[in-house]
């Protein structure tokens, strides 16, 4: 009986994008935008101080940039839900004018990718915060691999150790920034009762690692 109660869970799970997640999940990423652009502004008057000291440090800062991908899956709860939040958030940063160009739709992509494939690999199950923390990171990851590795990236010319560096300071940051600071939003946001449509209408009193 048990089993075929929790068969039946299972089927009734429903991944099909509604009118309202994709309203704001839209929302979401428009917001992001605009954080996006806000952050870069930041960007600019950390960058001098941080680079005198230790270049690979920037990778601190990253995490803001990271933020729709996991706030948006916390929320939404649907496959796709973190690629297609970062990924509408970098094309709004584009819009707005972005110094970074065009690569911010490559970056947004990727970043929104490697938070996707940590929710699909708990197989969009697990919205806790360790997994709100891996999200982060996996966007980190995916963040300081295409800025040190791929052709566009800005830190290219690094030294092998510095890349590294870089890489694990961007997961760092993505992880406290981005899974951290949106596990705490979107608990915030439930108790306000605006998530009440969706799946996440419980996440202020989901267990914290369960």
């Amino acid at each position: 009986m048990t089993g075929i109660s929790t068969h039946q869970g299972i089927t009734r799970r429903n991944y099909n994008w509604r009118v309202v997640d994709i309203v704001v999940a839209a929302l979401i990423a428009v917001a992001g935008g605009v954080i996006f652009w806000a952050w870069s502004q930041g960007a600019n008057l950390i960058s001098a101080p941080v680079n005198a000291l230790y270049p690979p440090l920037t990778g601190l800062y990253a995490g803001g940039w990271m933020i729709p991908a996991v706030l948006g899956m916390l929320i939404v709860r649907k496959p796709g839900a973190a690629l297609f939040c970062e990924a509408v958030a970098a094309t709004g940063e584009l819009i707005m004018g972005s110094q970074y160009g065009t690569t911010v739709l490559i970056s947004g992509v990727l970043q929104g990718l490697g938070a996707e494939l940590v929710f699909a690999a708990l197989v969009y199950r697990k919205f806790n915060l360790p997994a709100s923390l891996l999200a982060g990171a996996g966007a980190g990851l995916f963040c300081g691999l295409n800025d040190s590795f791929l052709p566009w990236g800005w830190n290219i010319a690094y030294a092998g150790g510095d890349k590294l560096a870089y890489i694990i300071f961007t997961a760092i940051s993505g992880a406290v920034i981005a899974g951290g600071l949106s596990w705490l939003a979107t608990r915030g946001l439930a108790k306000t009762g605006v998530l009440s449509s969706f799946a996440s209408r419980k996440a202020a009193t989901e267990p914290v690692f369960s």
